[in-house]
């Protein structure tokens, strides 16, 4: 049975916690942005945490592995 292999794109997007949740950068900064608010923008920043119900998903396509 062949080795399973990380699915790159979603590598390249997802984060796993210590804790087991996934991480991912926020939607909404790639473009459009002159009509929201500073401080919209401003709290757009950071990372989010995914819905736990999409867990199982990113998980496969990530093995496990943080990154």
């Amino acid at each position: 049975m062949p080795k399973i292999k990380t699915h790159k794109a979603s590598k390249k997007r997802f984060r796993l916690t210590a804790t087991g949740k996934v991480k991912c950068k926020q939607t909404g900064t790639r473009h459009l942005n002159v009509a929201l608010s500073k401080k919209r923008r401003r709290n757009l920043r950071g990372t989010d945490t995914i819905d736990p119900c999409e867990y199982a998903k990113i998980t496969t396509l990530l093995n496990g592995y943080g990154y």
